[in-house]
């Protein structure tokens, strides 16, 4: 029991705080993609006061594949969100890997971690139901909310929230709290205020997708293309990147591009994607007049590239951390995880009763984030730099990377997703250099 000089405040031990107004909370989390709204949810639950501001309004569109790997699925359910085809998501069961004239279908694992399935849904869709699901915890979502940058107390450089403008008039306004979430994506605004840059030894990759409508729009497979190729190039040469094609259940299918550049490879991809969709089979209906939407690109921020991910009051998650996957260029898994790990950190920081105790806490994040990505992420860089050198590139396209053994390896790879006590030797393997590989 604690003494009299050890009063245990009556909300269980979070350290006082000021009461609420509009313009005061918790925690203030800016960006409500999948990395703001799992971390305004799980902050949201334990009763903390969260501000969630995102510049746009719901539904808008962002640049993606739609597609969700089981690791995506089980966030979603830990939000407590139905997943059901009822609730309108495509289920899917596994991946598809087709190179040269081979294609072989590979399961998703059922793993006690995982689920075994993925599943898919348009963008614009899911990024409102995760924030609709985390207001409904608790969080004070604002739309159109534009963050112009950070306040920042002049003795300590320590972040004490935010200044925004708001709706079509440009309202301006300020919002204070003692911890910051930046989920602004990959240009980050808020980061770059803060000095918090990104590394340029980290491969960046560009994705670049449209939709069509297709026969083929319930497809059970993600689809992925690892022999990428100029249709153009006379010499066939691959490219750093794969091909995509997930069929989304309503009529439609997203297909697009991604590539690294770590190649330095002077392409027009949109022009690239729109050719490489001409080249594609007949039975997927591709044609021009097929096409629904224009071709739309995006930056993809890999292996932990912004850094550091905690300091000064200011937790960077998802694409404004870099935790798009450097080998595949898989993303909302690894954001909503990243969002949970600083929900979590956060949590515990703001139960203790010093300052100090409140700052040793918060710089746990960093050290989760290593612990759970450094040895995955430390693989695909090395992928990433093997694939940006061409006579590698070209020799892997002469070994035939449609061989069955290949093929597999590629899958373990690019899935992630692996039973630490599993019996399958490929599957111990992976687990052992993914704990192990540098992660620096």
């Amino acid at each position: 029991m604690p003494g009299p000089e050890q009063q245990v405040p009556a909300d269980g031990g979070r350290a006082p705080r000021p009461a609420r107004t509009e313009e005061h909370a918790d925690v203030i989390v800016v960006g409500a993609g999948p990395a703001g709204s799992t971390a305004a949810y799980h902050l949201a639950r334990t009763g903390l006061d969260v501000l969630l501001l995102e510049k746009s309004a719901f539904p808008r569109e962002k640049v993606c594949g739609d597609g969700l790997t089981p690791r995506a699925v089980k966030q979603l359910t830990d939000l407590g969100i139905d997943v059901s085809e009822q609730a309108g998501w495509l289920h899917n069961q596994g991946l598809r890997l087709i190179s040269g004239r081979r294609a072989l279908e590979f399961d998703w694992p059922e793993l006690s971690a995982y689920p075994g399935y993925g599943l898919v849904r348009r963008r614009a869709d899911f990024d409102e139901l995760l924030a609709r699901r985390a207001a409904s915890a608790g969080a004070r979502l604002i739309e159109r909310a534009n963050v112009a940058g950070p306040l920042v107390d002049e003795r300590s450089g320590r972040i004490t929230g935010v200044t925004a403008k708001l709706g079509d008039e440009r309202r301006p306004v300020s919002y204070q709290a003692p911890v910051v979430v930046a989920a602004d994506g990959n240009s980050t605004r808020l980061s770059v205020a803060m000095k918090r840059y990104r590394r340029t030894d980290r491969a960046m990759g560009v994705a670049y997708r449209t939709y069509f409508t297709t026969p083929r729009h319930q497809d059970r497979y993600l689809e992925a293309w690892l022999d990428l190729r100029d249709p153009s190039d006379p010499a066939r040469r691959l490219l750093p990147g794969y091909a995509w094609v997930f069929g989304m259940g309503d009529g439609t299918a997203n297909v697009g591009l991604g590539v690294l550049d770590t190649a330095h490879v002077d392409l027009d991809w949109r022009d690239l994607l729109r050719r490489w969709c001409d080249d594609l089979p007949p039975a997927y209906g591709y044609t021009p007049d097929a096409v629904t939407e224009p071709v739309r690109g995006s930056a993809l921020p890999m292996g932990l590239n912004r850094q550091p991910h905690y300091a000064d009051g200011l937790l960077l998650i998802g694409d404004a951390g870099g935790t798009v996957s450097p080998g595949t260029g898989e993303g909302i898994a690894y954001a909503m995880e990243s969002g949970r790990y600083a929900a979590e950190t956060i949590v515990q920081a703001l139960a203790r009763r010093t300052d100090r105790g409140r700052e040793l806490a918060l710089r746990a994040y960093p050290q989760a984030l290593r612990s759970a990505y450094a040895g995955y992420f430390a693989l695909g860089r090395l992928a990433a730099d093997l694939l940006g050198r061409p006579r590698l590139l070209g020799a892997a396209g002469a070994a035939g990377l449609g061989h069955p053994a290949l093929l597999k390896v590629a899958f373990r790879l690019m899935v992630n997703l692996t039973e630490p006590n599993s019996k399958d030797a490929l599957d111990r393997l992976l687990h052992l250099i993914g704990r192990v590989a540098p992660g620096r």
